[in-house]
């Protein structure tokens, strides 16, 4: 997949700081503030706009409606961060576009200046992102997993993205070593009580962003497909109410956790608190339309990367 060239992505951001400041209201220091860059960088961007004639009466670029999905999911839901890609209806994949956007908005925050630490989930989209990632240099900055990278079978989990980003994210990087389900409850707290465990799990809890898949359930879901639950097991999640998974972690349709016995074997970080942290889920596609509604619905996630049509989806409902 060809990147995108440096070019497109100055208009992307010229666009994006164009709308805010003419359509939104917001003034250069805020621009700056969402978008994580300088306030010159702001009025530069917003200069580009008007010079390169992407502001008009309306904004002449296709990022516009995505922008007015992304405020209106913004304003329903309470979320702090939400970025909308269009969909391409002749299109079946589940990260174009996506991995994309996700790529930039975790560029964002690894070339801030001041030491974070960003913790990264698992998946297919996830992968997809962090494989779009130029070479970085942020040696004062951790990177820590959310997740587990070992297979049910002992082999290393596929999705686990945190290996693919340390070939380009030149920063101090936590693996979790832990199977991503525990045999059972008391397995998992006597492996969470290790110390190089305890560590990373600590680390992990005070992450200022975090970026997560968002799970669908069933059959055909990647906790069925991956191995790690049976099928038996996962027609019973679904029969009592299970909406969608993220790291592991399940959740009704209301997007609260479920009290039961999967969940209690599940040896992934907790999702780090919403308050504090950024929790920004990256998902698209139908399959996963109830899964994200309840994420965003029960603020499992307070911040969204997604397309068009999950984002109709979530302010039609």
């Amino acid at each position: 997949m060809v990147k995108r060239s440096e070019i497109q992505e100055r208009l992307d951001d010229a666009a994006r700081a164009g709308w805010l400041y003419y359509v939104a209201g917001r003034t250069q220091d805020e621009i700056a503030a969402a978008m994580g860059i300088s306030r010159q960088s702001a009025q530069r961007l917003v200069s580009l706009a008007v010079a390169e004639r992407l502001i008009k009466v309306r904004l002449d670029h296709p990022i516009a409606h995505c922008l007015e999905l992304a405020q209106a999911l913004r304003t329903k839901y309470g979320l702090k961060h939400v970025e909308i890609v269009p969909s391409d209806p002749g299109s079946s994949s589940t990260t174009v576009g996506l991995a994309e956007a996700g790529a930039s908005e975790i560029e964002r925050w690894l070339k801030r200046t001041d030491p974070i630490v960003l913790a990264i989930g698992t998946g297919r989209t996830l992968k997809a992102a962090v494989d779009q990632l130029p070479m970085i240099e942020c040696p004062h900055h951790r990177v820590v997993s959310l997740t587990g990278n070992i297979a049910p079978d002992g082999s290393a989990a596929y999705y686990n993205v945190i290996f693919s980003m340390a070939d380009a994210v030149k920063a101090r990087h936590y693996p979790m070593p832990l199977p991503v389900l525990a045999s059972a409850a008391e397995e998992r707290e006597l492996l969470h009580g290790q110390p190089l465990v305890r560590a990373t799990l600590e680390m992990s809890a005070k992450a200022d962003v975090t970026f997560v898949g968002i799970g669908e359930l069933g059959v055909d879901g990647p906790l069925c497909v991956d191995g790690f639950l049976g099928r038996e097991e996962m027609l019973d999640l679904v029969a009592n109410g299970a909406a969608g998974e993220i790291c592991g972690w399940i959740f009704d349709h209301q997007g609260n956790l479920l009290d039961n016995p999967v969940n209690e074997r599940v040896a992934s970080a907790p999702i780090p608190s919403r308050e504090n942290s950024s929790v920004i889920g990256i998902a698209k596609g139908k399959r996963k339309f109830e899964a994200i509604k309840a994420a965003v619905t029960g603020l499992q996630v307070n911040g969204l990367i997604t397309d068009e049509e999950v984002a109709e989806f979530l302010l039609k409902s």
